[in-house]
């Protein structure tokens, strides 16, 4: 097989509307976004499809399961995006990929992703941003579905998606109590994709509240630019989750209505789904009651509350943490 090329001059048929419209979920990981992406993939007309920035290692590179339960290289599904998109997953495409993404989607790049425009425009970047563009047109176009569902999270990520003019970007900017996110980090979290007892990544509450803060500030700054940003509080999504979800078809464009029924008070059914990469419960199918987890409250030392909370201490405020309803 001829490697395919990367420069994404040459791209699958776009499908109905001219645009691929993607619905970006984005966020410091362990914020929600993974059962979010879950209970949004039962919407008629979606198409969820996890972390798709780790698709190139731990998809096509890898070979981990996918969250339909078969390896990635088994999964009808991906098979046929890859086919759609590229004539084929090829090895070389992963690698140039996983070697881009180091020189251009990181945070510390997007004052640079900012200034890359017209004849200012970095060839990685454009080489980078087309691949994925062929990518989530083919997902598109392979799904029959109108809206993609990506929860790669990463605000690097979405400050490149959104200077493809043909990507009909829509941000879903998911936050949670630093907090709760600083305790779900010191956590052992296993991965089964991986076949073995290999474990998800682990943070100092020091170094979460970091993360948290610059993910948080950076999708503050991609809203202000213009792309078309919802800011979604993981508390309120548990708490109201019918109306958080009709909330969301209608920003992603679904048709009215699309919403209705897919939750039942808390309870949600869910089918199994292609995800990519993400938390472990992108495994989980059937029934599922969403409820709050506040395991940090009584789990996560009292110094390290204090210390995180006096680390992200504008933010708190910004997002309503501070006040008593909050807590």
């Amino acid at each position: 097989m001829s490697s395919p090329s990367i420069d994404g001059a040459t791209a699958p048929a776009v499908h109905a509307g001219g645009r691929t419209r993607v619905l970006y979920l984005g966020g410091l990981g362990r914020s929600g976004t993974t059962v979010l992406e879950r209970v949004l993939g039962e919407l008629p007309g979606v198409c969820p499809v996890g972390e798709v920035v780790h698709l190139w290692q731990r998809g096509v590179l890898d070979d981990e399961t996918c969250g339909c339960g078969q390896p990635f290289s088994r999964c009808p599904f991906w098979t046929e995006v890859g086919a759609v998109a590229f004539g084929g997953w090829d090895r070389a495409l992963a690698e140039r990929m996983v070697a881009l993404r180091a020189q251009v989607d990181r945070s510390r790049h997007i004052a640079r992703l900012l200034r890359s425009r017209g004849r200012h425009r970095d060839p990685r970047l454009a080489a980078y941003v087309g691949t994925y563009r062929a990518l989530h047109r083919a997902i598109g176009q392979v799904s029959g579905g109108a809206v993609v569902i990506d929860s790669s999270k990463h605000s690097s990520l979405a400050f490149c998606l959104r200077t493809a003019p043909d990507l009909d970007l829509r941000v879903v900017h998911v936050v949670r109590d630093p907090r709760g996110v600083a305790y779900s980090w010191t956590k052992e979290v296993r991965r089964p994709e991986t076949g073995g007892e290999a474990l998800m990544t682990r943070y100092s509450p020091t170094r979460s509240s970091a993360l948290w803060l610059g993910h948080n500030v950076f999708f503050g700054l991609l809203r202000r630019l213009g792309t078309p940003t919802r800011r979604l509080r993981y508390e309120d999504f548990v708490a109201r989750p019918g109306a958080v979800v009709a909330d969301l078809a209608d920003f992603a464009g679904l048709p009215a209505g699309s919403g209705a029924g897919v939750v039942d008070g808390h309870s949600v059914v869910l089918s199994p789904a292609h995800t990519v990469a993400g938390n472990p419960m992108r495994f989980r199918t059937g029934p599922l009651t969403l409820r709050r987890d506040d395991a940090w409250r009584t789990e996560l030392p009292a110094g390290d509350k204090r210390l995180v909370g006096a680390l992200t201490l504008p933010l708190l405020a910004v997002y309503g943490y501070l006040r008593r309803a909050a807590r």
